[in-house]
């Protein structure tokens, strides 16, 4: 179950030739990719890009009618590696997933097939999920665009430039017969927009006829000494191709580019900043018309050398947008002109910052910069038009001001999470087992490391949970490290690199696998575990039968996590056994996320139709509460707040639980299993009472009031006393 349906919005792919397309970026995609006459489909879900697989399962019917095949890839490595269908037969194919991570586990594939080439067009969507939203280390796709010789489209971020990027793309990969790589960053992905649609298109040759007709060219396999022929067919043959196909196509964009003696080049990505900054500035208008020259790299590899050179000739200066560090673009702009023997000089790091996002307002910094350098004048005629651009002391005052009222939001388990307890049942065990190495893993999970848990030293990547621990393994201790690796990453990576490689190197250590039932922190997509029924995919595939199948003897499995009892219990057993051999203990719960997505709208159609739905909430008894808060200590949940003590006699305040309260439990398992206080309760939500529902609160609201009054009573007799 992901965490939205398009199965309204994909009916838009159906519009034919003359018709007009409203909506989304990732849906533009999806339609170009069926325009283009892709043949099939794979990937793997992961942020900014994880809705074009919700997307493209949604519209799997649609995929179907036009004889197109779409596959859910066990990892981006397995996507990848699907496009060896472009290499022997003239079918298009586009795999998807997230970028840089996803690129990294599919850079050995990305290198075999980018070695070879291809004869069909093959493209790879990747999201880039570079800055301020992001959830991993800060790196490029750039450098394996590079590093591989794969063309790298970054394309104006608005329907019309994406919808042509995918379909030249496409050209520009069997024009070079070298795959292609088209970069989305998230605002791409979510910009709304139109464009003017066009016939889908059913593959002239088929997968079938693939099948029924196969062909091979050894020399297009990666082995020597054709592997020695590949790089030479890239350099003479493939890269003069790609030039000449950007050229003639004018996949790069020129705007304005004799206004001024000075120009900024940018990736195309950037070029909605690049012209608001300017139009804050007063050099251009919402309509892109623009005062100052500019150059669209909506291909940012390969750079075109003769498109630099007519660009920059007559030109004084140069400033280049590129985000992110190295400067790739910028260094091989300096060889190009410097090549040529122009002397216009290049900006670009020196007026902006080398690493980081570039948000609109540190593009208007650094643009700002570089047109007071080459004409200050520009921005003289501007200032009364535009007053608020003073002078950069107050564009810094103004964004530290809007920065002072923003406060800081770490990351955190959603209300309800069956992974709280399971980290409150670790923090438990250290009290009494003392403090362990814990390495961790890619996922929901991984918001462990933070307060109010703190637990984790490492996470190597997707998967690799259990093999950032291997070093680990030694006969000189019985003090086990724990290791801990979701459903997701179990299924993607870890089975064989986490629990095969401890079986086989006989770990004694402990692994806990997370089973929530989806792939939870990429959307909530299926895996093999998931407990729903998948119409399109295999379910229900046990991860203990799993690991019992590579070796593992030691397998727990706990069915409800919420149980602090069961799950400390398991993890002391298997931190503590004398059995030697690798340890796992499955801890299952479903997606607390996923869940309310599921019956929130059976509850409401059952409330609709006059059923009774009882509903549970937990709440704290304000005159009870000591107001040490050891429970938000101990599980973290957001519906747990503070409130002023109602005993005017004490000041600390007590805890509260907020409306968002989903009922799971556990701040009264918490306080239980480390016996803090009998403060909380537990209420009861009927819709739809029935007659006994009515006649027991009437019941237990009249024993209350006598047993009130009579307290009342009692009291006011002291009181005369």
């Amino acid at each position: 179950m992901a965490e939205r349906s398009f199965l309204a919005e994909v009916e838009k792919l159906k519009l034919g030739a003359g018709e007009e397309f409203h909506g989304e970026g990732i849906l533009a995609v999806t339609k170009a990719l069926l325009q283009s006459g892709v043949s099939y489909v794979a990937g793997y879900q992961g942020a900014p890009i994880s809705h074009l697989m919700d997307v493209l399962t949604d519209a799997n019917d649609i995929l179907a009618e036009l004889g197109v095949h779409f596959e859910h890839s066990a990892s981006e490595a397995t996507a990848t590696a699907t496009l060896a269908a472009s290499v022997n037969y003239p079918l298009r194919g586009a795999v998807t997933f997230k970028s840089t991570v996803g690129t990294n586990v599919a850079s050995d594939a990305l290198a075999n097939l980018a070695s070879g080439g291809v004869i069909g067009g093959a493209m790879l969507i990747v999201g880039e999920d570079y800055g301020e939203g992001s959830s991993i280390m800060q790196e490029r796709s750039h450098a394996f665009a590079m590093k591989s010789q794969v063309w790298l489209l970054d394309p104006r971020p608005n329907l019309p430039s994406i919808v042509k990027a995918v379909e030249q793309g496409f050209e520009l990969s069997e024009a070079s017969n070298t795959p292609v790589m088209l970069e989305l960053r998230i605002r791409a992905c979510h910009v709304h927009g139109h464009f003017a649609t066009k016939d889908n298109v059913r593959p002239a040759f088929t997968l079938k006829d693939a099948i029924e007709h196969p062909k091979r060219d050894v020399n297009r396999i990666v082995l020597p000494p054709s592997s020695y022929l590949h790089e030479q067919e890239k350099v003479k043959e493939r890269w003069p191709a790609a030039v000449k196909f950007i050229q003639e196509n004018q996949l790069n964009e020129f705007f304005a580019s004799d206004a001024n003696d000075f120009g900024i080049v940018m990736q195309g990505g950037l070029y909605n900043g690049v012209l608001r900054a300017l139009e804050i500035l007063g050099l251009a208008n919402a309509f892109g018309e623009s005062q100052i020259p500019l150059y669209v790299l909506n291909v940012t590899y390969p750079l075109v050398d003769d498109e630099f050179k007519t660009f920059c000739t007559g030109k004084r200066g140069l400033f280049i947008v590129e985000e992110g560090q190295p400067d790739f673009i910028e260094q091989n702009i300096h060889s190009i002109l410097r090549k040529a023997d122009l002397q216009t000089r290049v900006h670009g790091k020196d007026f902006l910052p080398m690493a980081g996002e570039y948000t609109g307002g540190v593009m208007l910094q650094g643009i700002k910069k570089f047109i007071e350098l080459y004409a200050p004048e520009l921005l003289n005629n501007a200032r009364h038009q535009v007053p608020a651009i003073q002078s950069n002391a107050l564009i810094n005052q103004v964004i530290a001001e809007a920065t002072a009222q923003v406060l800081p939001r770490p990351p955190s388990f959603c209300t309800g999470c069956p992974e709280r307890p399971i980290f409150t049942a670790i923090k438990m065990l250290e009290k009494e087992l003392g403090p362990r190495h814990i390495s961790c893993d890619i996922g929901c999970h991984l918001f462990s490391i933070l307060p109010p848990f703190n637990v984790g030293a490492t996470t190597m990547g997707y998967g690799l949970g259990w093999a950032g621990a291997s070093a680990f393994n030694t006969p000189e201790t019985e003090h086990r490290t724990m290791a801990i690796m979701g459903d997701g990453g179990f299924w993607h990576n870890g089975l064989t690199s986490g629990v095969g490689n401890a079986v086989f190197n006989q770990t004694d250590n402990v692994l806990l696998v997370v089973d929530n039932g989806y792939s939870a922190a990429t959307g909530g997509q299926d895996v093999l575990s998931s407990k729903a029924i998948n119409p399109i995919r295999s379910t229900n595939n046990p991860i203990e039968k799993a690991v019992k199948g590579v070796g593992v003897d030691w397998v727990k499995t706990v069915t409800h996590t919420y149980s602090l009892d069961q799950m400390r219990g398991a993890l002391r057993e298997a931190l503590t056994t004398q059995t030697k051999g690798p340890k796992v203990v499955i801890a299952q719960s479903e997606c607390m996320l996923n869940r309310q997505r599921r019956v929130k709208p059976q509850i409401r159609q059952r409330i609709k139709q006059g059923e009774r739905v009882v509903r549970e909430k937990f709440g704290v008894d304000p005159d009870t509460c000591t107001g040490d808060h050891s429970c938000i200590r101990l599980s973290g949940c957001p519906s747990l707040s503070i409130k002023a003590n109602p005993d005017p006699l004490r000041t600390d305040p007590v805890v509260a639980v907020a409306d968002s309260c989903v009922g799971c439990g556990l701040c009264g398992e918490v306080s239980h299993a480390a016996v803090l206080c009998p403060s909380f309760y537990r209420a009861e939500i009927i819709n739809n009472p029935s007659g006994w529902d009515r006649f027991k609160v009437k019941l237990r609201k009249w024993i209350i009031g006598r047993l009130q009054n009579r307290i009342e009573r009692r009291l006011q007799g002291i009181s005369a006393a």
